[in-house]
């Protein structure tokens, strides 16, 4: 869905330079550390900051990818467990749209615990639970339907943009695809959102009157 992607890479581009203004907070010309949970070089590349000699980024993802810059390294792990890292390793740990991918809010409320201990500073961003548009199948009103209506139509539709090692807008193959599909979001309010970060502030990403995003965001002053 080109209009939605564009849509979506501008949105990403303002929310980028939001942050960019808090990240000149913690740049004093030395080395930052950036732990991106669920990030890739090439988002970096479309914000065009993997030239940044002084930032050296960690990559965090279920599979390890190949990085082409310096200044990257790309890691397995789980949000939810980063016992690898010691306490306020990072200057900033970085995550856009990936903790409501975790299926319960025990386990967002981990990985929010996680951030906030191996990260000085965060920058959490996550789709909003109320927009008429539900952001992963693109539909309105999907999050709202009851569960096995959800399955049902993952099932036997091509909707939105969610995909599973696939091309997008492909329906699932199995009842138990569309399950786990399902199963794995659950998109946060703003009230939950604060109730994992609280001592954050709020960055409100709008749209047509709505709050497409909540960014839980902690600088120092």
């Amino acid at each position: 869905m080109p209009y939605f992607s564009s849509i979506d890479q501008k949105c990403r581009e303002k929310r980028f330079n939001f942050f960019l203004k808090f990240l000149s907070k913690i740049d004093s010309g030395q080395l930052i550390t950036i732990l991106d949970i669920g990030g890739t070089v090439e988002y970096w590349k479309n914000m065009n900051f993997t030239d940044r000699k002084n930032v050296y980024i960690t990559l965090l993802n279920l599979k390890e990818f190949l990085t082409d810059h310096p200044n990257f390294t790309s890691v397995i792990g789980d949000a939810r467990n980063l016992q690898r890292y010691s306490d306020n390793e990072f200057h900033l740990v970085y995550s856009n749209s990936v903790i409501e991918h975790l299926f319960s809010f025990e386990n967002q409320k981990l990985m929010a615990n996680e951030v906030k201990r191996v990260g000085k500073n965060h920058y959490i961003q996550n789709p909003n639970y109320f927009p008429p548009i539900e952001p992963h199948w693109r539909l309105p009103f999907f999050q709202y339907l009851p569960f096995k209506m959800r399955v049902f139509m993952d099932k036997y539709f091509s909707l939105g943009n969610y995909t599973i090692n696939r091309p997008r807008r492909q329906r699932s193959r199995t009842y138990k695809e569309a399950f786990l599909r399902v199963s794995e979001i659950k998109l946060l309010s703003e009230k939950e959102m604060k109730s994992l970060f609280p001592e954050s502030k709020v960055y409100r990403e709008k749209f047509l009157g709505f709050t497409k995003s909540i960014t839980m965001y902690h600088f120092p002053e």
